[in-house]
């Protein structure tokens, strides 16, 4: 068991740092469409509020949690291993 904390414990900072490196480059790329969107159609207005609310609606959106899958991946991957050589 300690082994396998040895592993993991690491491997857990390892998955935090990408997944937190992601997550601001998803942001940025998504702050940037908003941004060309906005020029391209010309709206006029506060355009830092349309970016916001642009990032607030995708705060919420499916996409940005499939980012976790940075952690269910790896560690489901992990678990199955440990159990086909441990159970099978």
């Amino acid at each position: 068991m300690f082994v396998a904390l040895r592993f993991l414990i690491p491997l857990f900072i390892l998955l935090t740092i990408l997944y937190v490196g992601v997550s601001i480059y998803s942001r940025r790329v998504r702050r940037g469409k908003l941004i060309a969107h906005w020029e391209k159609k010309g709206m006029t207005g506060d355009r830092d509020a349309f970016i916001q609310r642009g990032l607030k609606k995708y705060d919420g959106s499916f996409r940005r949690k499939l980012i976790l899958g940075i952690y269910v991946v790896p560690l489901g991957l992990i678990a199955i291993l440990i159990y086909v050589s441990n159970f099978m």
